[in-house]
């Protein structure tokens, strides 16, 4: 009865692929090996353009390795994403290069998972915090104007407001109230 069995040395007997359907895609020096029908998975991006039929086959059968001068590590989601549909954003990795990979490899970066998608637009979301702080504080108004719109009457002899007393209201909404403003939200969340 056990003659019955595919064996594990043949893949074609267990339902798997032919040989000529693996890939090796080097990333980094990273060596990732797949099928060519996984890269299918997700049409018009840049591996299932890669693996698709084309002219390219002769060479492709010849060779079946391509190498990337991308980042390893990120590659390692990009494969899983086509393997599992599920595209998970790595913890250790900073949003913007993230963000660079997908655009490389034609992902579009709406496919993030919910539970991965604020730790992918962190660095969006700290950006524009930044950016409203920066207008909140430094909109081109004097400083006596500055010291009236902040509630700061101590004003210097000379008509000069020390930097402390610019900030200190703005660094205090910051942290005590998170819905002042979007960069409150931004830190309170961190």
């Amino acid at each position: 009865m056990a003659e019955d069995l595919p064996s594990a040395s043949h893949p074609r007997e267990m339902g798997k692929f032919d040989d000529n359907e693996r890939i090796i895609l080097n990333v980094g020096g990273t060596r990732h090996e797949t099928y060519k029908s996984t890269l299918k998975t997700l049409p018009g991006t840049r591996l299932a353009l890669l693996a698709s039929d084309s002219d390219l086959d002769s060479v492709l059968d010849q060779l079946q390795q391509y190498f990337f001068d991308r980042h390893p590590g990120v590659f390692a989601y990009v494969l899983n994403y086509y393997r599992t549909g599920k595209l998970h954003c790595p913890a250790d990795v900073c949003g913007p290069l993230f963000e660079e990979e997908l655009s490389f490899w034609g992902i579009d970066e709406t496919d993030v998972e919910p539970c991965c998608w604020m730790t992918y637009r962190q660095h969006r979301d700290a950006e524009e915090a930044l950016d409203v702080f920066e207008l909140n504080v430094d909109n081109g108004e004097e400083d006596d104007d500055i010291g009236k719109r902040l509630g700061i009457e101590d004003v210097a002899a000379d008509g000069s407001v020390s930097q402390w007393r610019k900030w200190q209201p703005v660094i205090w909404n910051l942290f005590e109230d998170p819905y002042s403003s979007r960069a409150a939200r931004v830190s309170a969340r961190l």
